[in-house]
């Protein structure tokens, strides 16, 4: 009997996940193909997002760390609307976006974007890291990619995914809290943090496309993460972690760098 259940509850997992199983993007030149698992609709995640933008967005302004450097702010928005620009060339529905930038005054190296187009930088990464406005391009370019591929939808179905798989197998085989807990942890390693670093590297990739295609120079990607590496926001091995490794995500780089730079090339002449 629970072996019949457990199969029929995984045949039902099964079914979910094929019909989910989309690409949310057109490929590029740098072949962004991969199928992604959404169980959650843009609509939820992008409604998410933009509350859970305007949450923080709020918190800079009362705190007095909103855009509080004019000339940096200006950097910042010019260097994205150029990489928005080139959005649509990924997704054509990208264009009715409604995208703000924002800069928050903090001393961490980060920067995001959420479902939809929000994008907050913090001034940080820019200051400690002197980043040239190609730097910066690479940095938002690679955010961007994030929501375009809405990698955050995809993590929400696949955590929702695990969440009903585990739960419905552990109920069918009667197995303890203890060894329910030790199987999250397994799943957690074996398929989120892979999945995890496959969406770092996708982002990686896209956002070098972005950046030539407005007219950023794709090497600055490079120098990027080598001052992450340096400052050590990019060290640490590649296993147990959502990032690859400085080294690995360099040379991945340094690879697509060729099929990118003929777009950097052309958008340079017609400038």
């Amino acid at each position: 009997m629970n072996t019949w259940l457990t199969r029929a509850g995984g045949a039902l997992l099964i079914t979910a996940a094929l019909a989910g199983c989309v690409n949310t993007t057109a490929s590029g030149e740098v072949g962004a193909n991969r199928k992604q698992l959404m169980l959650l609709s843009s609509q939820e995640v992008e409604q998410m997002s933009a509350q859970s933008y305007v949450q923080e967005v709020g918190k800079a302004k009362s705190s007095g760390k909103l855009n509080t450097d004019p000339a940096l702010t200006r950097r910042v928005r010019d260097v994205a609307q150029r990489l928005i620009a080139q959005a649509p060339v990924f997704r054509t529905d990208a264009r009715g976006w409604q995208w703000e930038v924002n800069v928050t005054e903090s001393n961490d190296l980060n920067a995001y974007a959420m479902a939809g187009g929000k994008i907050m930088v913090y001034s940080g990464i820019v200051k400690r890291l002197a980043l040239s406005d190609d730097e910066m391009a690479a940095i938002i370019g690679h955010e961007m990619a994030h929501a375009l591929r809405e990698h955050s939808r995809e993590g929400m179905s696949q955590a929702y995914a695990q969440q009903m798989g585990l739960g419905l197998v552990g109920q069918l085989a009667g197995l303890s809290q203890g060894a329910m807990n030790m199987a999250a942890l397994a799943t957690d390693v074996a398929l989120s943090k892979p999945n995890s670093r496959t969406m770092e590297s996708e982002a990686d990739v896209i956002g070098l496309e972005l950046m030539a295609r407005a007219g950023y120079n794709p090497n600055a990607a490079v120098s990027l993460w080598q001052k992450m590496l340096q400052a050590g926001a990019g060290s640490g091995p590649s296993f147990l972690s959502t990032h690859p490794s400085g080294p690995a995500r360099i040379q991945e780089l340094q690879r697509l760098i060729p099929r990118v730079m003929p777009l950097y090339e052309a958008t340079r002449k017609r400038r």
